[in-house]
């Protein structure tokens, strides 16, 4: 199915979580509605997209070209970004071509995009997979890079009173959107990223080199196996947050965020009277590999 319509930063709510949880210790939680801004260039995929596309156009560039997997948010964001903006794109999957395409890809391709599928090990070298699209405006996977950051960093204009939060916390994937917020947040707030790849041990020093701030912390313990990996016990986990608080989390972002957060308050990890901000990143687009009826909100 093809969405349609206009970016809405205004849909965008922050909302509060009440639970015993959170009521025993005296901590507050909010969540940053990113996800409500649109059904494809959803939750960070925009301010992560629109200081690249703006500097595309700016440069009288006509032909978008990216990175990514084949569910990546960033894929099926890009094409329709790059629809909206009348330039044509190009998917540069990691992967052989599968007889079958994912929910995913099938988007991308119905929004325009041209998919150039390349073997993982081809895929390490993206400096010679660009000499086969001259002309091309390219934008680093999951948006990686200063302007990335750049559009991050407004997101915590769009929250209430943005600076009554003592903890921030969200997922992190290429570390785009936790370099913006470390550009962003004020010296007494307390900035986590939750990783979602496993082992990630570079990370730290990719956001870091992207920031040029050292006011982050990134916490590993919560990828459940890995990227886009999922168990029984998340999917329950996912179903119990959507039926207490009405907050639809992605298997690979933000339910592992929204986890991590409770875990770190009933571990006392988090101090009494903390009011936290969670960033919902949104991807729940990637919800769609899974069974009919596996979620309750699919």
């Amino acid at each position: 199915m093809m969405h349609t319509g206009k970016l809405q930063p205004d849909n965008i709510v922050t909302q509060p979580v009440k639970a015993a949880w959170l009521q025993e210790k005296s901590v507050e939680l909010y969540v940053l509605r990113l996800d409500k801004i649109h059904a494809v260039v959803s939750g960070n995929k925009w301010f992560k997209l629109k200081h690249y596309l703006q500097d595309a156009v700016e440069k009288q560039c006509k032909h978008i070209a990216t990175f990514g997997g084949a569910w990546s948010n960033h894929i099926v964001a890009t094409a329709y970004a790059a629809m909206q903006q009348n330039l044509s794109s190009t998917g540069i999957i990691r992967g052989e071509e599968p007889a079958i395409y994912s929910n995913t890809l099938q988007q991308a391709k119905l929004f325009g995009m041209q998919l150039h599928f390349v073997s993982r090990e081809a895929y390490r070298n993206k400096e010679l997979i660009k000499r086969d699209f001259p002309g091309g405006y390219f934008i680093n996977e999951g948006g990686y890079g200063p302007p990335g950051a750049k559009g991050a960093a407004e997101i915590l204009e769009h929250a209430a009173n943005p600076g009554c939060y003592t903890h921030i916390f969200c997922a992190v994937g290429t570390g785009t959107m936790l370099a913006g917020l470390s550009l962003a947040v004020q010296p007494h707030q307390q900035l986590t990223g939750i990783s979602v790849l496993k082992n990630n041990t570079t990370l730290y020093s990719e956001v870091l080199a992207l920031s040029g701030k050292n006011n982050f912390t990134i916490l590993h313990d919560y990828s459940f196996g890995g990227y886009a990996r999922h168990t029984p016990q998340l999917l329950a986990y996912m179903t119990d947050v959507w039926n207490r608080y009405h907050v639809p989390t992605d298997i690979v972002y933000t339910s592992k965020t929204f986890y991590a957060i409770e875990h770190l308050v009933t571990t006392n990890q988090v101090p009494k009277g903390a009011k936290i901000l969670m960033v919902h990143s949104g991807g729940l687009q990637g919800n769609l590999s899974l069974p009919a009826g596996a979620l309750p909100f699919l």
